[in-house]
């Protein structure tokens, strides 16, 4: 029996193995989710087979209401709400893996075993990172939600404090492995890391959210690790290690596309201050409407749309798409520019165009888009701002220094849409929003592109 039980968690792990593989593409990302979804299943089914269930009533109970609470955010949530959604998951994560070890060190406790030093270092690891996921993810969620505003938050010599937290929680750690029978220093441990997740993530801006909600999520795997260690259970180890590792190059892939290292996403604060925009703006915005959006797109060749957070925000992915549709109808070239960091999430541009069944190969990485845009007609820019900002270009540009960006004023003629002259996250005036050639469609974006193309259709 134990045999076909390591065998079925090798399985597991090799579903897990390539389900990650599978989601490294768009065409094969369903795919690699149904995989990973089948592996964790058989995961579980094993667990249940192996463990030597006394009761299974708590277990279904369980079961129950986490498949009704997934069956009813699977049908709400919306799709411009994934952010929130990823990283509740990434917190939930994290808060079962504290829950789980620390109920394992009780029970052991009240039947008077002795933890293993690998149970208890296991224990504090998972209480420590499982807290600090929780926590951190919480207020990740809050500032994508909205609750609270979505600008870092800083207090005096912040980073003094997540230091004194760190090192607090670490020698609680130690505690918790010479005093194992002690529990009560583990649930210190926890308090202690909690507030240091809510310290760590309340500094950080909007702008910098996909690499927190990518660095969450490696945290979540490796607490989740550090709980299999707890449990000796080995697929959940192997699990945890693949979503910690990942997560680690997903965010390294995030930092690397900002320009920033990740010592700079946490302690910066980018975003804490905004800088004058008047001697950008004074005089050189020029205001235009869709009838004359829609006379400057008939007759041009190559149209690159570049999407930014504010296209979620207006839920405009459809109304986009039926303008690109109309425009391919007329003979017109027209691709997708993505940033790497724009939205609140990796991959959330994508997943927003994927929705709204735009083709794949419609959408461009900024190194396939960049060489194409001096020979672009109409560059339309819907709900961007901080990655298409070219005063990322200077070296004294504040936050934003070095940043790589999509050079939409490289384009012959730019289309803004957007609200108001309001900076991006980062707090940077925008010196494309008064460049000779850009013109600003102000207006909710998802009815700017709707007045644009039924100017289109009636031209």
């Amino acid at each position: 029996m134990n045999t076909l039980i390591n065998l079925g968690y090798l399985v597991a792990a090799a579903l897990f193995i390539f389900g990650l593989k599978g989601l490294g593409h768009p065409r094969t990302a369903v795919r690699g989710n149904l995989l990973g979804a089948v592996g964790m299943l058989l995961a579980v089914l094993l667990t249940l087979l192996d463990r030597h269930i006394i009761s299974y009533e708590w277990i279904l109970i369980g079961l129950a209401i986490g498949t009704a609470f997934g069956v009813i955010l699977a049908v709400k949530v919306q799709m411009t709400q994934m952010p929130q959604l990823v990283a509740l998951f990434n917190g939930f994560g994290g808060g079962a893996s504290v829950l789980v070890a620390g109920a394992a060190i009780i029970v052991a406790v009240l039947h008077s075993r002795v933890p293993s030093t690998q149970m208890t270092v296991s224990t504090a690891t998972s209480g420590l990172i499982g807290a600090v996921t929780f926590w951190g993810s919480l207020v990740a969620f809050a500032k994508l939600q909205g609750i609270i505003s979505s600008r870092p938050a800083k207090i005096p010599v912040h980073q003094l404090w997540n230091v004194l937290l760190l090192l607090v929680s670490l020698g609680l750690g130690v505690l918790v492995v010479l005093q194992p029978s002690a529990v009560a220093w583990y649930w210190l441990l926890v308090a202690a890391s909690s507030v240091l997740g809510v310290l760590m993530v309340m500094p950080i801006g909007g702008a910098d959210m996909p690499v927190v909600i990518s660095l969450l999520n490696s945290l979540s795997g490796l607490a989740a690790a550090s709980t299999g260690f707890v449990l000796n259970n080995s697929v959940l180890i192997i699990a945890g290690a693949l979503v910690g590792a990942s997560g680690l190059i997903l965010t390294s892939l995030m930092c690397k596309a900002m320009n920033r290292p990740l010592s700079n996403v946490l302690f910066g604060g980018v975003g804490a201050t905004t800088i004058e925009a008047g001697d950008i703006y004074a005089g050189k915005v020029k205001s235009t409407s869709p009838e004359e959006v829609a006379m400057l797109l008939d007759g041009v060749q190559r149209v690159v749309i570049v999407p930014g957070y504010g296209m979620a925000v207006a839920q405009a992915q459809y109304a986009v798409r039926d303008l690109a549709n109309l425009l391919e109808s007329r003979g017109v070239e027209v691709l997708f520019g993505i940033h790497p960091v724009a939205g609140r999430m990796p991959g959330h541009m994508n997943v927003l165009l994927a929705e709204a069944n735009v083709p794949y190969d419609k959408l461009k990485t900024m190194e396939q888009i960049n060489p194409v845009l001096e020979q672009t007609d109409v560059a339309i820019v819907i709900g961007a701002n901080d990655t298409v900002n070219p005063a990322a270009r200077e070296e004294n540009s504040g936050p934003l220094a070095g940043m790589p960006i999509i050079a939409v004023d490289k384009a012959r003629t730019v289309i803004v849409i957007k609200r108001s002259l309001s900076p991006g996250f980062a707090g940077v005036p925008n010196p494309l929003f008064a460049a000779d050639n850009t013109l600003m469609l102000f207006g909710d974006g998802k009815q700017m592109v709707v007045e644009v193309t039924e100017a289109l259709q009636t031209g």
